[in-house]
């Protein structure tokens, strides 16, 4: 009998399910059980950044029982997740097992009775065809991870103890990559403050049935571009030259002008579906349709990838496996029709450069919108296999055919008017993806070329010039992904760690930075220039990335870029100044009468009175739960965090009532 090593118990439940009857044991390691102690930086500057190793806490009896069930079973085959993670988790469990000597940095490995397996979905026959054909343990793709987990322990343990000194929060954090992410939203909002707001004037005309946006005048356009350089890359805005001063005068000029339909422009144009779902395209989409935050989107993800419903959703590929197009094919001509299905597969090209192409897009297992499970889906994982189904089905479907039609209205006087419509003439991939868009873009508007038209109504709406906007997790990551910048396993935990450090919190959906996440981003972007800009921060991921390509040597890596920072640092660790915080005025101190502060600790905001230590008047901030009540007392509920900042919701009269929940679901309206 084999053992086979997986990461956690719902994927150890889906491998016996399929492998029942068959010779094959089933070992779940919990996730990580090795990895660098908490309390020390644990990495050897002196012997090649040899990284200290121990056992997770708590994870003592999962070592022993390995040990024991290996020595019951003459062949081990580690089946943990395909990318640079589960890999780490395959070269850890090999380690525990004898199966690697450590000269470091050379490392030999002993595949006796030791193989790996590697699929990107799991069922049957994926898990067949990886039993059948076994590889080796990939050891550059642990080269490339160990060099990550090093840069990022030297970063983090290195500059935090240095915002400690200087701010007086031993809790504070610094990160190559978080503190990239964390500079785009602080810029964003300098830029948003720079940014001068003007008030202008849009006119639209109805001419029949057809509404036209006023465009020029002899040939001069209202409408102007202006563009503007930000940190992370051009931003356009548009505003017209109609103002207060000249809007009525035109409007009664406007209204006076006889009209023609000087041209009709139609051209018929295909509309392509969008491409599967990489891990960042799926979190924007669940993002803008659900609300879904990034990390409840690969938490949810990672149930469905290990209940055997979509492929590994960690990936930056667009490749779809042939099996797949051509059983989509069948689907498609089966459910929609004949006309809806394509010819041939389509595929997209991977936009990443370092994309492993080997790897699939997000899609389903099987083609089934509702997947038949022992265990029923909960609505939110409902909703998000619907949308990679959708989505993966859609981009196989035959393109949509779109009349475009340019109406041009010109006046007696020179002004032009102009109207864009769309009509439909065949819905394609649009009668699964966007029903909607169909139904609204069916009729073309009934107008002739050359026929006199009357202007039935002038309506004006005054606007203002929009600064960029703030980011959003959607934009967040769409941002950095295309300055190369994270992978997809590290968005998720990116953006969870910059709002737990109170670096950032949310208005609506979009970040805005503290006082103490902007002054501690001002900090280390100005004290360390060279490693918190982006196109470093991105260098650096290609350069791990080609470490795992076997293209690059890691120690080399780590040797660059420690040297020049070991420089940077002692310079900064002389300097003993410490980091002004800005704090925001919110009200007086109904103890003493001075000023209200927004203030921060490692759990959460709080307001504190700013005569501390003479006035110790705290309180609590208390983020209450919308549309939620208290199914015991009607009270409101609040969202609270333990010591450990885990997230419950609770009573609002605590200690009166004592309800509490750790699920949202559990919440009745």
């Amino acid at each position: 009998m084999a053992l086979i090593i997986v990461e956690s118990p719902t994927k150890a439940r889906t491998f016996n399910r399929i492998l029942e009857g068959k010779d094959y044991y089933v070992f779940a390691t919990l996730g990580h059980f090795r990895d660098l102690p908490v309390n020390k930086i644990a990495i050897d500057y002196d012997n090649s950044f040899k990284p200290d190793y121990e056992i997770v806490k708590n994870k003592q009896k999962v070592v022993d029982q390995l040990l024991k069930l290996a020595k019951d079973h003459k062949e081990i085959i580690l089946a943990t997740d395909l990318d640079r993670e589960g890999e780490s988790i395959s070269y850890h469990v090999a380690y525990i097992l004898n199966k690697i000597k450590e000269n470091w940095p050379t490392i030999e490995l002993n595949e006796d009775g030791l193989k790996r397996i590697v699929f990107h979905e799991i069922t049957s026959s994926a898990l067949k065809e990886a039993l059948e054909h076994p590889t080796s343990l990939r050891l550059n793709l642990v080269k490339a991870q160990q060099s990550r987990r090093i840069l990022d322990r030297i970063v983090g343990y290195e500059l935090s103890p240095l915002l400690w000194k200087k701010t007086g929060k031993n809790w504070l954090s610094a990160g190559r990559v978080q503190t990239v992410a964390l500079r785009l939203i602080v810029e964003r909002e300098k830029e948003i403050k720079k940014f001068k707001v003007e008030d202008y004037y849009q006119l639209y005309g109805l001419f029949s049935d057809v509404k036209a946006k006023l465009i020029s005048l002899n040939d001069i356009p209202y409408e102007q571009k202006n563009t503007l350089v930000l940190f992370s890359g051009d931003y356009t805005y548009t505003k017209t030259s109609i103002n207060k001063d000249n809007v009525e005068s035109l409007k009664q000029d406007l209204n006076a002008d006889e009209y023609t339909v000087s041209k009709i422009e139609e051209e018929q144009v295909k509309r392509y579906p969008p491409p599967p779902f990489t891990t960042s395209l799926l979190q924007q989409d669940a993002f803008y349709k659900f609300g879904f935050s990034s990390k409840m989107t690969m938490r949810i993800a990672q149930g469905l990838y290990e209940r055997g419903l979509i492929t590994y959703h960690r990936t930056d590929s667009f490749n779809l496996s042939t099996s797949f197009v051509f059983k989509a094919k069948d689907y498609i001509g089966k459910t929609y029709g004949a006309e809806y299905a394509l010819e041939k597969p389509r595929f997209f090209k991977t936009r990443s450069r370092m994309a492993q192409e080997a790897h699939e897009a997000i899609r389903p297992t099987r083609l089934e919108p509702r997947p038949k499970t022992k265990r029923k889906l909960d609505s939110v994982s409902s909703k998000l296999y619907s949308l990679i189904f959708t989505r993966a089905v859609a981009c196989q479907m035959k393109e949509a055919e779109i009349n475009s039609i340019k109406i041009k209205i010109t006046g007696s006087k020179g002004y032009l008017f102009q109207s864009e419509t769309e009509q439909v003439l065949f819905d394609g991939f649009f009668k699964l993806l966007n029903p909607k868009f169909v139904e609204a873009n069916m009729t073309k508007p009934q107008l002739l070329e050359g026929e006199k038209i009357s202007l039935a109504e002038l309506t004006e709406e005054l606007l203002q010039t929009k600064p960029p906007p703030r980011f959003n997790e959607a934009s967040l990551i769409r941002a950095l992904e295309e300055k190369g910048i994270g992978r997809p396993s590290t968005y998720a935990p990116i953006l969870s760690l910059i709002q737990e450090k109170n670096y950032v919190e949310k208005d609506g959906r979009y970040f805005i930075p503290t006082g103490l996440g902007t002054a501690v981003c001002d900090y280390l972007s100005a004290s360390f220039p060279e490693i918190f800009n982006l196109e470093f921060t991105a260098k650096m991921e290609d350069s791990l990335d080609e470490v795992a390509e076997d293209k690059k040597d890691f120690i080399q890596i780590l040797t660059d870029f420690f040297n020049p920072f070991k420089i940077q640092l002692e310079n900064k660790k002389s300097d003993v100044s410490p980091i002004h915080i800005e704090d925001t005025f919110i009200g007086t101190c109904p103890e003493c009468g001075s000023a209200l502060v927004n203030k921060f600790s490692r759990f959460g905001k709080f307001i504190a009175c700013s005569n501390y230590p003479k006035c110790r008047y705290t309180k609590s901030i208390q983020k209450t739960v919308k549309g939620k009540k208290c199914p015991k007392c009607g009270g409101e509920i609040v969202v609270r965090y333990t010591k450990t900042k885990k997230r419950f919701y609770g009573c609002s009269n605590y200690p009166k009532c004592d309800f509490s929940t750790w699920r949202f679901g559990d919440l009745k309206t």
